[in-house]
């Protein structure tokens, strides 16, 4: 007797599961969790890393975070004007600056920003916060261009018609009527590259940050060499999941607000 096609997915869920369970049994048997709890979550080690984690590099974390995102968002909303212009040089430098960036690692930029550029000019960096988030706003702004585009584009092209038979502007009516609207569109994606920074904020490190403005992942690896352990990265992880889980949650929250309003 062959079986339906309902039956043998819901069988084979079940061996998933199954397998799956056993799995963690076998792991949770075989691990010492003593030991593992000793390396990686040393409760002493955690009561050393406040408040210096919270006060300090969550703190310095943020304000990459910030100056990135700010910058991104206003190098990205030009460059996406400028995709959209009618003017072809526009286009083709801001299709080539998204190309560039978008195409190579912020690890790169970062480090071509960073050193390159003052060791190839003799020029320094007035503030190692700048130092961090510029590359930072380039990399991100190269994302939102192509995001704010998509929203732009989005909006009915009705409404910039109903905007210029009122007699506007083009610019006054892309400022006041369309630019409003692809906002509200794109504010999900938008939290998404914020909480995307958060994380990238990591790679800050490898520019030398002072001790004033060391970000989480610094902190943890600084705390794993001076302690010989891996519990301040685990604190770190944490909090860098304190920073992120409620953002994300926001975004799936806009997200079933917008399926709920179109439908």
């Amino acid at each position: 007797m062959a079986i339906s096609k309902r039956k043998r997915a819901m069988y084979t869920r079940y061996a998933i599961y199954t397998l799956s369970i056993l799995a963690i049994v076998v792991m949770a048997l075989l691990v010492d969790w003593t030991r593992l709890g000793n390396a990686m979550f040393k409760w002493e080690i955690v009561k050393k890393q406040f408040p210096d984690i919270l006060t300090s590099a969550a703190k310095n974390t943020v304000v990459f975070t910030i100056l990135g995102f700010a910058g991104g968002l206003s190098f990205g909303l030009l460059f996406a004007l400028m995709r959209l212009s009618s003017i072809r040089p526009y286009r083709w430098l801001a299709a080539t600056y998204i190309e560039i960036f978008r195409g190579i690692p912020l690890l790169v930029t970062l480090l071509a920003l960073g050193f390159g550029i003052p060791i190839a000019t003799g020029w320094s960096w007035p503030n190692p916060y700048l130092q961090g988030a510029i590359p930072l706003s380039l990399v991100a702004s190269a994302y939102m261009a192509e995001t704010i585009r998509a929203g732009i584009e989005a909006v009915p092209k009705g409404q910039m018609e109903a905007a210029r038979s009122l007699g506007m502007s083009y610019p006054r009516a892309m400022i006041t009527i369309i630019i409003p609207q692809a906002l509200r569109i794109i504010v999900p994606p938008l939290t998404n590259e914020f909480v995307l920074l958060i994380k990238d904020t990591s790679l800050i490190s490898v520019l030398g940050v002072t001790a004033a403005t060391k970000d989480l992942a610094r902190f943890g690896r600084d705390g794993v060499n001076s302690s010989a352990n891996a519990t301040p990265l685990i604190v770190a992880g944490l909090v860098y999941l304190a920073m992120t889980l409620p953002l994300t949650q926001l975004v799936a929250y806009m997200e079933r607000r917008a399926k709920a309003a179109g439908k």
